[in-house]
């Protein structure tokens, strides 16, 4: 489905060009090894192009790495998780500083950044491959996890409940070069402007932050 919004995304490229905030800055990761203090989490919620921004965004986050988890096929590429015969959900894996930002602080961000009640489908991207999945690394985690959950189903701000799986990571594999700091390297595709761009510009006026200056 993002393939064939993209080609359809084109044609209405050279409007949101026109509308493109010369001001706007997309934030990138930092691709340097791990370090000893750094925690790792992964998150799907549709797009990986839009996660991974979402995440780059906040204090604390050093990258978001693109990826795919969730199913059972291994080193599985973007076409094969794409026809949805592999299990595995677009995701990113984040590396942050939990002295900076915290897991629960993530899942907030998390949360917020999507429509957790969308069940296989972020917007107009369908499919078992855009489903919403927070994986956990320890039962902490999964609590905390699940303790979101339950408080946005209790707030009532969605008409149906919270459908994202709560999962143990397994293996996360990192995808195609290409795919990579995609929103950075291609400001001017149809499919981000009108769509990853104007998601992670709502993100960022509705959610708290901690946001990197």
């Amino acid at each position: 489905m993002k393939i064939l919004l993209t080609s359809i995304a084109i044609s209405l490229s050279l409007l949101s060009c026109a509308q493109r905030s010369p001001d706007l800055r997309i934030p990138v990761g930092d691709q340097r090894k791990p370090t000893q203090k750094e925690a790792v989490a992964t998150f799907a919620q549709g797009c990986f192009w839009h996660t991974e921004i979402v995440f780059q965004s906040l204090k604390g986050v050093r990258d978001a790495v693109s990826g795919y988890a969730g199913g059972q096929t291994k080193n599985p590429g973007y076409e094969e998780v794409c026809s949805g015969k592999t299990g595995h959900a677009e995701c990113v894996q984040v590396y942050y500083d939990p002295s900076q930002i915290s897991f629960e602080t993530l899942v907030d961000a998390y949360f917020a950044s999507m429509d957790p009640t969308s069940l296989n489908r972020q917007g107009n991207d369908v499919g078992t491959h855009y489903r919403s999945i927070a994986f956990y690394r320890n039962e902490k985690e999964k609590q905390i996890i699940e303790e979101a959950i339950k408080k946005i189903n209790a707030s009532k701000k969605y008409k149906k409940p919270v459908v994202t799986e709560v999962q143990p990571i397994e293996r996360f594999y990192p995808a195609e070069a290409y795919h990579q700091e995609y929103i950075f390297h291609h400001p001017d595709n149809g499919y981000v402007q009108n769509i990853s761009i104007p998601e992670y510009l709502h993100f960022r006026k509705t959610f708290r932050g901690p946001f990197k200056p």
